[in-house]
């Protein structure tokens, strides 16, 4: 995308995503390294995953780490554990006693800012690692049971310097709606980081927020409505203080994950733009097929395809422009499962 356009509506059936990304720059998410097949393990094996490098590979580029053994560990290495004893989290052996803390905690930080610096628009973690795990983890107490509250000394300080960065464990992204939502964010992410890079404006900043409207509103739509005040308010702010705020309202609200309910809603919304257009007979078919979806007997990538073909056909301009109908590309199939 050139810094002075602002996309232009396309038909629903194309890629809509592609007209707000640049191609010469690729997606780029950091990633824990035995994930893409890395024998940077323990036990000197690797946990690669088909669908982060087979299928999501094929779209973005992996900036890759091993926080164990880039912070000095061995390969072979004991097996390590988080350990409360009363003075913080520490990073032990229980086979050795050896203490690895404070060598983790040196390279952790600098290792996730110098990552960060590349402009991430995401980081896939690995699952239960005490180095990379994000959450639940156990922690270990002396004569007591373990609580799974910890998360890996790297995935802590990445996640604390960047709280809006999308980050999500491999093992997660084998649920359908996690998956949807990780990807989901990370192309948002990507979408706002070529917006910034070409030159901020309120034009385009207006014109970014119309194309992600009905994206937003089924994430949460308190935020979106905030969103929409914000710019409403506009002359009111000092450039850089409304696009920061834009920024963080924009990425908070795709926190939020989708629901069934939420999408319903959209649809119906969408539905709206067609009460002149289209036969009391084809809405009706429509509103079955939404009820189809509510009940759970299709996916959501059914009532979708057929939105796609209304605004194509009846070149419904407005819906042509939302990325809420081609948010990424449709081969990663990720509607088909939500």
């Amino acid at each position: 995308m050139n810094a002075s356009e602002v996309p232009t509506a396309t038909p629903a059936s194309s890629a809509v995503w592609r007209d707000w990304h640049d191609t010469e720059t690729s997606i780029q998410i950091g990633v824990s390294s035995c994930l893409l097949g890395d024998e940077v393990r323990f036990d000197g094996g690797h946990k690669r995953s088909r669908f982060i490098t087979d299928v999501l590979g094929t779209w973005v580029q992996y900036v890759k780490v091993c926080p164990e053994v880039e912070s000095g560990m061995s390969i072979p290495r004991p097996t390590v554990r988080l350990v409360d004893e009363g003075d913080g989290i520490r990073l032990m052996s229980p086979k050795t006693g050896e203490d690895f803390t404070d060598s983790m905690r040196s390279f952790a930080g600098p290792r996730a800012q110098d990552m960060l610096s590349l402009g991430l628009d995401g980081f896939i973690l690995k699952k239960g690692s005490p180095s990379c795990g994000m959450e639940r983890l156990p922690i270990y107490r002396a004569g007591q049971p373990y609580t799974r509250t910890g998360s890996g000394l790297f995935a802590e300080a990445l996640m604390e310097q960047c709280p809006q960065l999308p980050v999500e464990e491999e093992g997660r992204l084998f649920d359908p709606p996690l998956r949807e939502n990780f990807i989901e964010r990370v192309f948002c992410r990507n979408r706002w980081r070529n917006l910034a890079s070409g030159g901020l404006t309120r034009r385009r900043l207006i014109a970014f927020h119309t194309a992600h409207k009905l994206l937003l509103l089924a994430h949460n739509e308190a935020a979106y409505r905030r969103l929409g005040r914000l710019l409403g308010s506009a002359g009111t702010l000092p450039d850089s203080e409304l696009f920061s705020a834009y920024e963080a309202g924009f990425q908070n609200c795709l926190r939020t994950r989708t629901t069934l309910k939420r999408h319903i809603n959209v649809l119906q919304h969408a539905l709206g733009h067609f009460k002149s257009l289209i036969g009391a007979r084809e809405r009706q078919e429509v509103i079955r097929t939404l009820d189809d979806f509510k009940a759970g007997l299709i996916p959501l990538i059914v009532p979708v395809t057929i939105f796609r073909h209304l605004i194509h056909t009846h070149q419904v301009t407005w819906l042509q422009e939302q990325l809420y109908f081609s948010p990424h590309p449709r081969e990663l199939m990720l509607r088909n499962h939500v």
